[in-house]
């Protein structure tokens, strides 16, 4: 055997063991919290990696897959449109970019302003989203400010092609994971008063999944803990 051969078996197995040392951990946070863990979906982020490891998380049993850059998305989903998975963007979607986008991701979790629910509308065909929260005092960050959420949601619900998931947010840097996530829960009761089928929370990462689930996540968006490093882009 060659020796890229074997370093692509060491990779594999690598991947194989990260992934199984995700899932532990979600089964175990799932049943500290009390939850069944087959309600949890795991999104495993693969920006900058090759559609080769996408190919061997489809082997290992992984179905969603998330990007968020517009043209690596793309050209990874016309690369593996024989698989069977479901496309998630989790990064900021430029308007002039939103059909496009729409015109291959299954899910989209980064709705954060009223102009992109325009830009996101169809006549023809629907697309599940997420509505992002920004958890900071930073308006540059991506996200709709938390006391501008419900008018956004509003504007969702009543826009043509979208159907309401729930919400989506990160948890700052400096602030205590499960606290930040809490918000976001507390949040997502506030506004299945105004759509009660949007009963899901897209939160936590490699690094504070466990937090998420305890405070009710349904969609992780896992990235380095499952891939590994990111290489450099080219």
């Amino acid at each position: 055997m060659s020796d890229p051969d074997l370093a692509g078996l060491r990779d594999l197995a690598g991947l194989a063991e990260r992934l199984a040392a995700v899932r532990s951990g979600i089964a175990a946070a799932a049943a500290s919290a009390g939850r069944d863990e087959r309600d949890i979906v795991t999104v495993v982020v693969t920006k900058f990696h090759p559609v080769t490891l996408i190919e061997q998380l489809v082997a290992l049993g992984v179905h969603d897959v998330g990007e968020n850059r517009h043209q690596e998305a793309q050209a990874k989903v016309e690369a593996l449109a024989g698989l069977d998975l479901t496309w998630h963007f989790v990064g900021q979607v430029q308007g002039k970019k939103a059909k496009q986008v729409r015109a291959y991701a299954d899910v989209i979790h980064s709705v954060d302003r009223a102009s992109l629910v325009d830009a996101l509308s169809s006549e023809s065909d629907v697309i599940d989203c997420f509505v992002q929260v920004n958890l900071t005092d930073d308006p540059a960050r991506g996200g709709v400010d938390p006391g501008l959420l419900d008018p956004l949601v509003e504007r969702v619900l009543s826009t043509s092609g979208l159907r309401l998931l729930g919400l989506m947010a990160v948890a700052p840097l400096g602030e205590e994971p499960r606290r930040a996530f809490a918000r976001v829960r507390e949040l997502g009761e506030r506004i299945r008063l105004l759509a009660p089928e949007a009963k899901f929370l897209s939160m936590g990462m490699s690094q504070d999944y466990p937090e998420a689930i305890s405070e009710g996540a349904t969609h992780l968006r896992i990235g380095t803990a499952i891939t590994g490093n990111r290489p450099v882009p080219g």
